[in-house]
């Protein structure tokens, strides 16, 4: 008998689970969905992609032309060899001032010096391209200075045009004789501060010491006084070592900014260590600027300055009172641009001026002898040292010069051209060539000086200069932007000079010799060793 069929008695199953079901409209959309998506940033990416391509493709282009451009414009004139690609940065970055008298031995005018392989300097040292290019009214070169001015602002060392024709009208008075003279009891005090710290350190015999720290914080303390009217004491307490130590770091780093190529774009030098360490060393510098002239208004304020009849005392005075007439003819800005140039060019260059002749007179003691026996018959025992006084030392003088042209304190200046500059014999440079007076250079010429590297002092006796080339020495350059604080510099040295011989006889370290450190500044790397002997008084 079959089973029956009825519902009631059909065999039930379990219900099949569900599974999900893709039909082929839907895996079309996601497939759809991802083209798209790909195609909505695939597209924007390779349009900037090729966008930054074809901008390197132009800069390249343009670098190309620049270095086609530099290598027919410098064609005329021979120089060293350059590498391909670090040009001459290496002879730059090594201090090597034998190697420069020897290119100058070489090529006896100038020469193109290759920074990288898109950036050159064409250094001169004939006086009678000096007298050509110093008599004109090219800016400086901002290439060069615009490493320091996140540093110094911008003032009358780094300024052009009117503005900076302004402030040189302003600040000039400030280096007037009248103001220079009450300068020397100032210097005198300052420099016998040093003195008696020698002193205390010296032992029964010979005391053999680094004179240049000594001397620097001498320099600060001498500016500090002079052209800020500021009793600091940084010579016997520890308030500046800061800033001291700031300067010469930043020196460096500058140097580094600008003679390594790599560093010529600010992205690069910003993020690497030293452009870390430049900012923060940048602060120490406006800090301490800050405070010196909050500090010098504040007595103003308080009526600690002479009566209001009187003329300005000093440097910061004019200043302020220029400001005071006329805010905005000179910002804080301007103040404090030129309170930082003077403040570090003031006492970094005659710190190093100093520290280098005492290191000539050292190597050379008869001339060291001539000079002391000089500087006793006019100033006796130094008590009694005066601006007239000062002006009779003629050979101690003509040894100041002779230090000064064999190390200048600036090696170099420099120069941006505004229009083509055709030199004597004939040749010419373009506009936008950046020139450089290798004063250094000039100095140490074999074809403007006898035995160049021979300290002669009499060199400078008054019929050799009247026979030598008035552009043979600039050791504060000349024309419109020769240096505003020459008198001031030369007085400091002679007052230096004249008490540190009066106390004591030196002598060269010869297991210790000095080396050069050519930044903005030409001082001594590791400083300068000296035997010290304490001479009897008088």
């Amino acid at each position: 008998m079959l089973a029956s069929s009825s519902p009631e008695k059909a065999t039930r199953f379990p219900p099949r689970p569900h599974l999900p079901t893709h039909c082929p409209r839907d895996s079309g959309s996601g497939a759809m969905e991802a083209s798209w998506l790909e195609t909505r940033w695939a597209r924007p990416l390779h349009l900037a992609l090729v966008f930054c391509l074809a901008l390197a493709l132009v800069q390249a282009f343009k670098l190309y032309l620049r270095r086609r451009r530099l290598l027919r414009d410098l064609s005329p004139f021979p120089g060293p060899p350059a590498h391909w690609l670090l040009g001459h940065q290496k002879f730059l970055q090594e201090d090597n001032m034998e190697k420069l008298d020897e290119i100058v031995r070489t090529y006896p005018c100038a020469f193109p010096c290759w920074v990288g392989p898109f950036q050159a300097f064409f250094y001169i040292y004939d006086p009678d391209y000096a007298k050509i290019f110093l008599s004109r009214t090219d800016p400086k070169t901002q290439y060069v200075h615009q490493f320091m001015t996140p540093c110094i602002g911008r003032g009358l060392l780094n300024l052009d045009g009117p503005r900076w024709f302004q402030h040189r009208c302003l600040l000039t008075p400030a280096f007037h004789q009248d103001m220079l003279k009450p300068c020397v009891d100032m210097m005198a005090h300052s420099v016998n501060t040093m003195l008696d710290k020698w002193e205390k350190m010296w032992t029964a015999q010979e005391t053999t010491m680094e004179v240049f720290e000594h001397i620097n914080l001498m320099a600060l303390d001498i500016i500090m006084k002079c052209a800020f009217g500021q009793e600091t004491d940084c010579q016997i307490n520890s308030a500046y070592e800061p800033y001291v130590k700031a300067t010469f770091e930043l020196g460096e780093i500058v140097s580094s900014h600008l003679y390594n190529f790599w560093h010529h774009h600010d992205i690069i030098f910003k993020f690497s260590s030293k452009g870390h360490s430049f900012q923060e060393l940048g602060k120490v510098i406006h800090q301490c600027t800050e405070k010196i002239i909050q500090d010098r208004r504040k007595l103003l304020k308080d009526g600690v300055k002479q009566d209001d009849s009187q003329k300005p005392q000093n440097f910061l005075d004019i200043v302020l009172s220029a400001q005071a007439e006329d805010e905005r003819a000179f910002s804080d800005t301007d103040l404090r641009s030129e309170v930082n140039t003077f403040m570090w060019a003031g006492h970094d260059a005659s710190a190093a001026s100093i520290s280098w002749l005492l290191y000539c007179l050292a190597l050379n003691p008869e001339h060291q002898d001539r000079c002391r026996t000089e500087i006793r018959s006019i100033l006796g025992d130094g008590s009694s040292i005066t601006w007239d006084r000062l002006d009779e030392m003629s050979y101690t003088t003509m040894c100041i010069k002779e230090t000064l042209r064999l190390i200048p304190p600036t090696p170099s200046i420099s120069r941006e051209l505004n229009k083509p500059l055709t030199l004597p014999d004939g040749r010419s440079l373009p506009a936008g060539m950046t020139v450089v007076l290798s004063i250094w250079g000039l100095h140490h010429n074999p074809a403007v000086w006898k035995d160049p590297k021979v300290f002669d002092p009499l060199r400078f006796t008054k019929e050799n200069s009247d026979q030598r080339h008035p552009c043979a020495f600039l050791p504060f350059s000349s024309g419109p932007r020769n240096c505003i604080g020459q008198q001031f510099a030369m007085l400091e040295l002679k007052v230096s000079i004249a008490l540190i011989l009066l106390r004591f006889q030196v002598a060269p370290d010869l297991t210790r010799p000095p080396v050069f450190s050519s930044h903005s500044v030409l001082r001594p790397k590791h400083g300068i060793y000296l035997h010290l002997k304490k001479l009897p008084e008088c």
